[in-house]
């Protein structure tokens, strides 16, 4: 497939509220779930065996090391350790290792072996209240394959916030951001709606916004906001739409172009929050009509751009 038309495929994929997913398993065995991740967040699979490990010191236990592809230095994440499987030296020997970009922020991790590529539309993908209960839950949402097997999405954010915290938000700098910002009434007296699943994302964009004293909801996917929204009398206590992309139920690019054909919200300020921060997502994202586009490792800027964004567009 040329750069192009995966540019294009990409496109349709948004506009239709679809998503393409890389399935695997962690793990060798007939009895091994079966997981998956965002086709647009991988690179490549590699065979373990193929590539020699360094060890680091001092490291997360679940970071087992770096290795080099074409070039670069890769952390290497041990994913079945984080799910609680042991694996034998011959497993470890006959793995693969799934090149992952988060953030720009290129990373490693061990699986068993990819399975293949689905397509999904992002209403049949589910997110059970029981993935929610305690923090301790890695899996954030799932859906079926062909056969009715079960198929997990982890919530990588928290695997990377736990390990690498560098590829995530530091809340903690957020209230320097605003600390020159003279933010609008109508943000520091409205409501912020925001569509997240991850639940690290979640607490991540909780504490920017209780630290600024901004009043803020969130809701679990991009329905679940979009029929809050339509189920409000008035829409003016509304200030602005925060929303990410990837979410069961509605996809974030929904979010954008439901919010743009009512009347009440066509000129709502929207901004995503993302970790699929490549160019293409960044322009569909602003062609469907968002304002601006944050990655998830700078979400401590996203009250100044929430005011920015509101100043231009004459909101005081």
């Amino acid at each position: 497939m040329s750069l192009l038309d995966h540019v294009d495929a990409t496109t349709k994929l948004a506009q239709s509220n679809e998503v393409q997913l890389l399935v695997f398993k962690a793990h060798a065995g007939a009895d091994s779930p079966y997981y998956a991740i965002n086709v647009f967040k991988t690179r490549e699979v590699v065979e373990a065996k193929n590539h020699h490990l360094t060890q680091l010191p001092g490291v997360h236990p679940l970071l087992e090391g770096s290795i080099v592809l074409r070039g670069m230095q890769i952390p290497l994440l041990n994913l079945p350790k984080w799910l609680g499987i042991s694996l034998t030296t011959d497993a470890m020997r006959r793995s693969n290792f799934l090149i992952c970009d988060f953030n720009g922020i290129i990373i490693a991790l061990r699986i068993a072996n990819a399975y293949r590529v689905i397509k999904r539309n992002w209403s049949e993908i589910h997110a059970p209240e029981s993935y929610r209960v305690g923090d301790d839950s890695m899996v954030i949402n799932d859906t079926r394959l062909e056969d009715g097997s079960i198929c997990m999405i982890l919530d990588y954010e928290k695997l990377l916030a736990e390990v690498i915290p560098r590829a995530m938000v530091d809340p903690s700098k957020a209230m320097a951001t605003i600390s020159n910002v003279t933010l609008p009434e109508a943000l520091r007296h409205g409501t912020v709606l925001i569509a997240e699943d991850s639940r690290t994302a979640q607490k991540h964009l909780t504490q920017i916004f209780n630290n600024a004293r901004i009043r803020h909801r969130i809701f679990q996917n991009g329905k679940a906001l979009i029929d809050y929204i339509r189920g409000l009398e008035n829409t003016a206590s509304v200030a602005a739409v925060v929303t990410d992309i990837e979410m069961p139920e509605m996809s974030g690019f929904t979010v954008i172009q439901k919010l743009r054909d009512e009347p009440a919200t066509r000129m709502l300020p929207i901004i995503v929050n993302s970790s699929m921060t490549g160019d293409n997502n960044k322009r569909e994202a602003l062609a469907l009509g968002a304002d601006g586009f944050i990655d998830k490792t700078k979400s401590q800027d996203i009250l100044p751009l929430i005011a920015s964004i509101m100043r231009s567009k004459g909101i005081r």
